[in-house]
């Protein structure tokens, strides 16, 4: 029997890396291929276009991601530490990726989103739909803390998609200014911009 390859998992490793550290419109299949030691007559055999390997390559961070996501924002864990675990989880990784890279990258997401979601349909709905996973966790976790008095009673929807905006934009900050130590806090600001309730305000 033989070897069954790995050409195609490579090849998304490689795009969702490279995308990231530079931009999707900067990437070019030679480059792809080059970083995943796959030839260029290997990608057209799982691909069509850089676009479709986008998509899957996105695809497959997010089911990695969600072995992450379902610890972090388990039941079993108190609402509010769900949401901060997430948030130091990201500071850490951006701190990682900065030793290692000399960049912080910020969420791929938001990069490649911002980047072609007016260009490419497809790969715009795959950012979306991925958002929208991680907004159900978060959402969760909002509503659970609203059952046990923690924050204030409102639209745990709407809450879920307003922190989303905030972490990403306080994330996309940290980018911009290459600088991981914006990220120290954001459990603390998260939460603050969520508005959870003092100790003396919950006993009253």
């Amino acid at each position: 029997m033989g070897r069954t390859s790995n050409a195609d998992e490579r090849l998304m490793a490689a795009a969702l890396d490279l995308m990231w550290e530079e931009s999707y419109g900067a990437v070019s299949i030679d480059d792809i291929c080059q970083r995943a030691n796959v030839k260029k007559g290997s990608f057209y055999y799982f691909f069509d276009s850089k676009a479709e390997l986008a998509v899957a390559a996105l695809e497959r961070m997010a089911q990695e991601k969600k072995a992450v996501w379902d610890e972090q924002f388990s039941p079993v864990v108190p609402p509010l530490d769900r949401i901060r675990a997430c948030c130091d989880y990201t500071y850490r990784k951006q701190v990682e990726i900065k030793a290692r890279t000399g960049k912080v990258l910020g969420c791929p997401l938001c990069s490649v989103g911002s980047e072609i979601c007016n260009q490419d349909e497809k790969i715009r709905d795959k950012v979306q739909d991925i958002l929208s996973r991680k907004a159900k966790y978060l959402e969760s976790a909002i509503r659970d803390a609203q059952n046990e008095g923690l924050i204030e009673a409102g639209d745990p929807v709407a809450k879920a998609r307003c922190v989303l905006a905030y972490y990403e934009g306080l994330v996309t900050q940290a980018r911009i200014h290459n600088d991981a130590e914006i990220l120290a806090d954001l459990g603390d600001l998260v939460l603050e911009h969520l508005r959870v309730k003092k100790p003396d305000a919950m006993a009253v």
